[in-house]
């Protein structure tokens, strides 16, 4: 198994996602947009996140060679945003976002069924290959933070950039696990779906997203306004991340004792807890820490167990197309929401409201899990709980 390649590419994709989550809403208000604006903006880098999964899904279950697509991906994402640097105005800055987002989102998926042939099976170890993402993603959190305040916004535009070459780099030196194209194998989507333990996934995975557009939207703003430091904004993220690695770290040998039912219910209610937490202590540092270290499980062991899932539901050939909805339905249309329910409400109705809407939605999605799990027909429930 090519260890260090497969965690170079996470590393270098997911340093993206550092310099994005922290500290785009602060690049885009420096830019004079409002929130409203900052909300359709991220608004529409998610909803890329719907299409583009289903595009490459469609293209590399007719391909052998699945990496060619996500090396495609890496390198028309780069070229794509590099007009960032010119663009002026809310359309131009929409529209790269668009295509930039596009592309972006279309190599995740298609890389993370690269790995999962890999591990062939093992799928407990992913989470030692994926907390490299989280090592990138806290290397630039923290040097980003220190580098904006001595050097201005714009530099986020250069990091993004460097990023964006090392995940285009890495992907050229990761070899693929070649197999038969998916479509030649029949196997129904709509059959896997008349599973009710499917569709309480797919819909439980949606409230957590949209319940994380708050987070990932005007978090970063929220903490400015309270008179946070961009230093101190980047270590909180950073610590949040941190507390992911170690739970991926913990997961390669709890998971199948836990089984991955039962962490993906958890990271839902703790979810639920961490957006009260933040919603009405965000004030106080004392509050925020604990509330960082719950991303450990609103985001690390979430996702974890979120894949364990794709692979109970969708197997074999259903994989790509799994894969896409959990990617493109959930995390982009679940984001999407999210970001513009959180743009549209976030000065009518305060931060404090609009967290607690987040939380109501990730207990909604907690409950929601808990009922239609147990009305699973597979015999293999028993071994995912």
């Amino acid at each position: 198994m090519p260890y260090w390649r497969l965690s170079a590419f996470y590393l270098f994709y997911f340093a993206i996602l550092g310099a994005m989550v922290p500290y785009w809403t602060v690049f885009l208000r420096g830019r004079g947009m409002s929130a409203l604006e900052i909300g359709q903006l991220m608004a529409v880098g998610t909803l890329t996140r719907i299409l583009a999964p289903w595009a490459s899904a469609w293209v590399g279950d007719r391909m052998a060679r699945r990496i060619v697509v996500v090396r495609l991906a890496a390198a028309l994402m780069t070229v794509v945003f590099c007009g960032m640097f010119v663009a002026g105005g809310f359309w131009q800055v929409a529209l790269i976002t668009a295509a930039f987002g596009f592309f972006w989102n279309a190599a995740l998926p298609q890389f993370e069924i690269v790995t999962l042939r890999h591990l062939d099976g093992v799928g407990n170890l992913y989470g030692r290959i994926r907390l490299w993402g989280s090592v990138g993603f806290i290397g630039v959190v923290l040097g980003g933070g220190w580098l904006l305040e001595q050097s201005g916004l714009e530099t986020l535009l250069l990091v993004l950039l460097a990023t964006m070459v090392g995940t285009f780099v890495s992907s050229l030196l990761v070899p693929d696990r070649v197999g038969a194209p998916a479509v030649q194998a029949r196997a129904s989507l709509r059959g896997a779906l008349r599973n009710p333990a499917a569709l309480g996934f797919l819909v439980a995975a949606f409230l957590m997203q949209a319940s994380h557009g708050p987070y990932y939207g005007f978090y970063s703003i929220l903490l400015e306004d309270l008179g946070y430091t961009r230093s101190m904004i980047g270590a909180l993220w950073a610590l949040g991340v941190v507390a992911e690695v170690a739970v991926f770290l913990a997961l390669a040998r709890l998971l199948p004792r836990l089984g991955a039912s039962r962490v993906f219910l958890l990271s839902l209610l703790l979810a639920a807890v961490r957006w009260l937490v933040i919603g009405h202590g965000a004030a106080s540092l004392g509050w925020l820490l604990p509330a960082q270290i719950l991303h450990a499980a609103t985001f690390g062991a979430f996702h974890v167990a979120a894949l364990a899932q794709v692979q109970r539901f969708f197997p074999a050939a259903l994989q790509g197309r799994g894969q896409a909805l959990y990617s493109g339905l959930c995390m982009g249309g679940g984001g999407a929401l999210g970001g513009v329910a959180s743009g549209f409400l976030w000065d009518s109705a305060g931060p404090t409201r609009v967290f607690e809407l987040a939380a109501a939605a990730a207990l909604v999605a907690g409950l929601l899990w808990q009922w239609l799990n147990r009305l699973s027909p597979d015999d293999a429930t028993a071994a995912a709980r």
